[in-house]
């Protein structure tokens, strides 16, 4: 690209080298080119939403999706949370039952909007930053997946005691990026209907990763 990237600029110093590479101006060129093309979520200015909202240096939990939400309204570039307006999906109403369940706090199952927590230090990253509309996973392989990841290292070489929430299997392969010493990792099932009775229902992972953040003088997430 031949301007600077659009992003917070905690983030864009830090993935300095990243941004000239040659990996990121073929997927920058690509994603540009189906804006142009095709319907594709979220709209551009949300895409590093979640970079904004959470500078590198108040990062204290990493929340890892997939890929963004493909119907129309709903992502807007934060893993699992969608706009005010938009009935949250079901993955987001399971993740509000286990923190219902978990912490005792009631849930407004109306709202799916995840900004608050952002805002608290919750980094809410998907593996892939846009899709197509109605197309679940169609910008995989396409060069997301490397920049994500350069992304995870970052933060778990640049920061001390984050807590890693991960999902399901896409989100667990992303283990061996983290550095276990430094950082708390928290492994369970997808929080998806298929899946949520297999183990993410009981994982107590928002008592946990609070419980972890008060250890280590950190203030604990509202969740």
């Amino acid at each position: 690209m031949t301007k600077p990237v659009e992003i917070e600029p905690s983030w864009r110093e830090v993935l300095a080298d990243y941004f000239d590479s040659p990996a990121w101006l073929t997927l920058a060129e690509f994603v540009r080119n189906e804006y142009l093309t095709k319907q594709i979520y979220p709209r551009p200015q949300d895409v590093f939403r979640a970079f904004w909202l959470t500078p590198l240096p108040e990062v204290k939990v990493v929340i890892l999706g997939q890929d963004p939400y493909h119907g129309i309204g709903q992502a807007h570039g934060l893993c699992f949370s969608v706009l005010e307006g938009i009935k949250p999906p079901p993955s987001l109403v399971n993740i509000y039952k286990e923190i219902e369940s978990d912490l005792g706090v009631k849930k407004d199952f109306a709202s799916g909007n995840l900004e608050a927590w952002a805002q608290q230090g919750v980094f809410l990253l998907n593996a892939m930053l846009t899709v197509v509309a109605n197309t679940p996973v169609s910008h995989q392989k396409i060069g997301w997946e490397e920049f994500t990841d350069e992304v995870i290292k970052t933060i778990s070489d640049q920061r001390q005691n984050v807590v890693f929430i991960l999902w399901g299997n896409y989100a667990r392969g992303k283990k061996d990026l983290i550095d276990a010493q430094k950082h708390l990792i928290l492994e369970a099932p997808h929080p998806s209907p298929f899946s949520a009775y297999s183990g993410f229902f009981g994982c107590k992972h928002f008592s946990r990763a609070n419980a972890y953040l008060t250890e280590h003088g950190q203030k604990a997430i509202e969740w």
